[in-house]
């Protein structure tokens, strides 16, 4: 994160730059860093940034695919080393959760209740989704179904969110995650509109083992990651 010069401590001065003799020191004057990714104007509250930084943010990241070798899933996985200081990324599995059913809103399935708790108890949530079909698969909108649900209980209202998604073609799942971005209007949340990070022909940019080797896109998702940490400082 490139930074202007910070004046952290200057006293007051009089007209032409000179000091007032024992004026006192304002711990919050400052010259404006740039934003991490020239998106967002985060410091228009007058805070010091490092005034962010006094807590550990919690970020629940969630992989639209239940494949063991998803290219989604290890773009999440590289995203937990990427994380940047103050942040720390978990994952929840979709792996378990039934297909949504109305009649079991009330006594929801042990793993949607998990599903639930694990996305109130994060400070934002970071999405991981493939492409099916020019649109957001399956098993991720079953989860965003019943973590909805039922209406007025739902976990997903109010969370800052970002979206990303890996695919082997040339537009890197950017319709799913135009399609995601419908659905956070009326979930209610509250998502970092950029950088985004679309990778395409993903599977040039991982290893057999899953391990993440384009640099390109390595420093794109951790700038993701840096804009949902200050979006999510901001919006406290």
């Amino acid at each position: 994160m490139a930074h202007a010069a910070c004046r952290t401590g200057s006293p007051a001065e009089k007209p032409g730059g000179q000091a007032t003799p024992g004026a006192t020191r304002d711990p919050r004057r400052y010259s404006r860093p740039e934003s991490p990714v020239g998106a967002l104007n985060l410091w228009d509250d007058g805070l010091h940034p490092t005034e962010y930084m006094t807590e550990t943010l919690t970020f629940l990241g969630i992989a639209g695919s239940l494949r063991e070798g998803s290219l989604n899933r290890a773009a999440l996985r590289a995203a937990q080393g990427l994380a940047p200081e103050g942040v720390r990324v978990e994952i929840f599995d979709l792996g378990g959760i039934p297909l949504y059913n109305q009649d079991h809103e009330a006594e929801p399935p042990v793993r949607v209740a998990e599903l639930k708790a694990r996305v109130r108890a994060a400070d934002a949530i970071l999405l991981v989704t493939p492409e099916y079909n020019y649109s957001i698969p399956g098993v991720l909108k079953n989860a965003i179904d019943w973590g909805s649900r039922p209406y007025g209980d739902s976990c997903w209202q109010g969370k800052p969110v970002a979206v990303m998604g890996a695919s082997g073609g040339p537009l890197g799942t950017g319709r799913a995650q135009y399609h995601l971005r419908q659905c956070f209007v009326f979930l209610d949340m509250h998502p970092v509109n950029k950088p985004e990070v679309f990778i395409a022909g993903a599977s040039q940019k991982f290893d057999a083992a899953g391990n993440l080797t384009d640099e390109h896109t390595g420093k794109s998702i951790q700038n993701l990651l840096v804009a949902l940490a200050a979006w999510t400082r901001r919006l406290r």
